[in-house]
């Protein structure tokens, strides 16, 4: 992936506040509820859903928590009804950006998503303004300390995954989304565990950034990854291993 798969692996390996781990829960019970009202309260029945409860449970979400969401999502429980909306637009340097979110409230979405992006330099966009830049495809990130690069080719062709990426910060695959449960279902009958499994959506070229440009792009970046609604980021941007390093310490 691009820069911003960098970006997210070096996130991860930075210590997560009571504030922040808070606001990931919601996100992620959010993603459950709106995951069994679409399939079903049923996670071996329901891809979206069963990924969705992984997340949480490695995220050390309680289960009543978890259950509670399906319950909610399947109308069992009475609670708010979310929807799945995407948002597209311009950030600094002319980097494309793809919003994904779950929200109960468009109105108050947009209006929070447009006063994000006129804050940090960006503009949000009509729909179908960036979508065309990016591909969905199924990804699986591992950690590179867990297995060596050998063992995990061998992984790679074992469950035959369309492509693959290696780097000094770990290991990736690539599907075609249609083969996203297929291949997450062979991956756990070969108990390697993914950092990160999703229907990504990966841009088909990057905007290098320059030194100027990266503390702007990546705080617009954070900022909507912080809005309550927002469940994941997609952005086009490229930059030097060195410089994004530097933006993150």
């Amino acid at each position: 992936m691009a820069g911003h798969s960098k970006w997210a692996q070096i996130k991860r390996k930075k210590a997560v506040t009571d504030a922040r781990r808070g606001q990931l829960w919601t996100k992620l019970l959010k993603e459950i509820s709106v995951a069994a009202r679409l399939g079903g309260g049923d996670p071996a029945g329901n891809a979206r859903l069963r990924v969705a409860v992984q997340d949480a449970r490695g995220s050390n979400v309680p289960s009543d928590n978890i259950e509670r969401a399906i319950k909610r999502g399947t109308g069992e429980l009475e609670g708010v009804n979310y929807e799945d909306v995407v948002y597209e637009g311009y950030g600094p340097g002319g980097v494309a950006l793809l919003i994904e979110a779950v929200t109960d409230n468009r109105n108050r979405t947009v209006a929070d998503l447009r006063h994000l992006f006129s804050r940090n330099g960006g503009n949000l966009g009509e729909s179908g303004c960036v979508a065309w830049m990016f591909d969905q495809r199924g990804y699986f990130a591992f950690d590179g300390e867990a297995m060596s690069e050998e063992e995990f080719m061998e992984a790679a062709i074992e469950v035959g995954v369309d492509d693959v990426a290696t780097s000094q910060e770990g290991f990736e695959m690539f599907t075609a989304p249609e083969r996203f449960s297929e291949i997450r279902d062979a991956l756990e009958r070969s108990e390697l565990e993914p950092t990160t499994q999703q229907l990504a959506r990966l841009p088909k070229s990057q905007v290098q950034v320059d030194a100027e440009t990266a503390p702007r792009i990546l705080r617009l970046i954070e900022a909507l990854e912080e809005q309550e609604d927002v469940q994941n980021v997609w952005a086009n941007f490229e930059m030097d291993d060195e410089l994004l390093v530097a933006q993150a310490s």
